[in-house]
């Protein structure tokens, strides 16, 4: 039994992480032996002592693909896949289970979290030559064997305080292993509380914090995207919004809450993040790489599959794979006046419904004669020839409408956000480096202010508001700054706590769409059986003449969630081998 778990959870696939012809390690972090080489002589290669650490970050993958193009954001109300069999739907069909999941990433969490822990049990006294890392570089202290050591440390400290994170805001809870584990141990572990789980990883941040560059302007250029203090922080601040949150605080202890303002405050206290010029190409970084914004993310992926999986199917034969829901296009306000929709004053024409709309609108969702805007071109001829020329077409019988083929739009929209107007599929191909972004200082920015107006209430109001309009106020979005008076009589007023909750939660659910946010925060607020149960709906576009169109909402497909759908199923082959992980209830 303790074998067949073992194998399981460290699968023994060999993988190089580096071209060195003597290298053996495993998927699992160890050494295979082979070509005369020891686990000892590993350790004493000062190339390999580093790579061991590179490959603890192979387990870091991006997100942009999770079934035949599939986002996370398909599984919750911002989108519908337009691919019907894919296996995403059982996210909100009733058929999750134990032996049927999706995004089972409970093994691949622990390959990485064991290869974080060999490394730090290995670390100390392996050959680390010490080299220019960090900047200031050539400062002698940032080169003994000391520091180099404690950086390294300290990444490995971050990866698995993230690995850890995965697995709890999936399953809830999870088996501590802070040390390397062998066949000779008992693998058939019980789960651990959620709060030790908690404490556990926030134990990690610190650790990493301690030994770590204070943010990606620390690193030299070639190293930027390691760990550094503000991504232990960012993850912290995560961690301690969730634990605050009424799944994991159904007492609303308001210390949880204000620990998690603290948290998110102690990054902004840093400065050494900012909001970002450029929405649109935050995620470009052939543009914008290494942006201000950007806390921590994977390696940049050079590809197209982005585009060729979402955009609009007239756009040399793409798939158009991810639909935005009409709940989240309603979801962006007015421009002119910053108040919902649904206000009475906002300024919406349902004859109209994409005028005067919140910019990030536009660079979020393809809608009906929608384009991608010149102003944010780095390749306006391609531009020309490709996007503007095309402008999408998403009404009944146009070029990227309702039921043209098996990939149309199943909701009158195609996504827009991390789609390049630079990237090239069709003849001689052009490829595009992003990262997935697994943190950036918006969030942040949220995070703080939902965690203060839980904690404090109105009392609190004008720093929740600075946070808040630092995001609206962006370059190329420039919406009407929320506020509290009115004496100008225009603008959105917000007159308690409620108001604010909603206000706060509406501007993540714009600003964060399609980032895996929305799918965690409907389940960590408790409103799951409210708002994942029931249909998403989308728009059915008529064109009446040349330049108009109507416009009729209808119901795209039914959806299903219960109590049981706030935590991820463990998968029954896990619970085959390890009993004593325990289902989460109602699976």
């Amino acid at each position: 039994m303790k074998k067949n778990i073992f194998y399981l959870v460290f699968m023994l696939v060999a993988v190089c992480a580096t071209s060195c012809k003597k290298e053996s390690f495993l998927q699992d972090g160890s050494f295979s032996g082979t070509n005369d080489i020891t686990e000892a002589q590993l350790w004493a290669n000062p190339d390999y002592s580093r790579n061991f650490l590179n490959n603890v970050y192979s387990v870091l993958s991006d997100r942009y693909n999770l079934d035949d193009g599939a986002l996370l954001a398909s599984g919750s109300d911002e989108a519908v896949n337009s691919n019907l069999n894919s296996s995403i739907n059982i996210l909100n069909n009733g058929t999750w289970s134990p032996s049927r999941t999706f995004d089972e990433v409970y093994a691949a969490m622990y390959v990485g979290i064991r290869k974080a822990n060999m490394f730090l049990e290995k670390v100390d006294g392996s050959a680390i030559i010490p080299i220019d890392e960090v900047l200031p570089a050539n400062v002698p202290a940032n080169q003994t064997y000391a520091a180099q050591v404690d950086r390294l440390k300290g990444q490995a400290f971050f990866l698995r305080a993230f690995f850890q994170f995965e697995l709890l805001k999936r399953y809830g809870s999870f088996p501590i292993a802070t040390r390397t584990l062998s066949l000779t141990d008992d693998l058939d572990l019980p789960r651990n509380s959620f709060d030790e789980c908690a404490k556990q990883i926030a134990a990690d941040c610190e650790e990493a914090i301690l030994r770590l560059p204070l943010s990606p302007t620390e690193w030299r250029a070639t190293d930027r995207g390691r760990a550094t203090q503000t991504a232990a922080m960012a993850l912290k601040a995560r961690l301690l919004l969730y634990a605050a949150s009424p799944q994991y605080n159904p007492s609303n202890d308001l210390s949880k809450w204000q620990a998690a303002a603290d948290a998110a405050k102690r990054i902004m206290d840093t400065n050494k993040h900012a909001i970002y010029t450029s929405y649109p190409n935050i995620w470009l970084w052939n543009v914008g790489a290494f942006n201000s914004e950007t806390i921590f993310a994977t390696s940049t992926l050079n590809t197209v599959s982005i585009e060729t999986n979402n955009a609009p199917i007239s756009y040399d034969a793409a798939n158009g794979r991810t639909n935005p829901t009409q709940e989240l296009v309603d979801a962006f306000e007015m421009k002119t006046t910053g108040k919902p929709i649904s206000d009475a004053g906002s300024g919406y024409l349902a004859s109209n419904p994409y005028a005067n709309r919140d910019p990030r609108l536009g660079f979020t969702v393809f809608y009906n004669s929608a384009s991608i805007q010149p102003a944010l071109s780095s390749n306006t001829a391609y531009v020309a020839t490709l996007f503007k020329a095309k402008p999408v077409e998403t009404f009944v019988g146009g070029k990227d409408g309702l039921g043209l083929n098996v990939n149309a739009t199943k909701t009158g929209y195609y996504m827009r956000k991390y789609l390049s107007e630079s990237a090239v599929w069709a003849g001689t191909v052009t490829n595009v480096r992003r990262p997935w972004i697994f943190f950036r200082y918006a969030e942040v920015l949220l995070n703080y202010a939902e965690a203060l107006n839980e904690a404090q209430g109105v009392g609190a109001q004008t720093e929740i508001l600075r946070a808040l309009n630092f995001i609206r106020d962006r370059n190329g979005v420039k919406m009407p700054l929320l506020q509290t008076t009115n004496p100008a009589g225009n603008g959105y007023v917000i007159p308690s706590q409620a108001e604010f909750r909603k206000r706060i939660r509406n501007e993540r659910r714009v600003e964060l769409c399609f980032e895996e946010h929305r799918f965690y925060d409907v389940r960590r607020w408790k409103e799951g059986e409210i708002t994942f149960n029931k249909p998403v709906t989308g728009m059915r576009i008529v064109q009446t003449s040349a330049t108009t169109f109507s416009y009729t909402p209808f119901t795209v497909e039914n959806r299903v969630f219960t109590a049981k759908n706030y935590l991820y199923p463990i998968s029954q082959n896990e619970l085959n081998k390890a009993p004593k992980l325990g289902q989460n209830p109602g699976y």
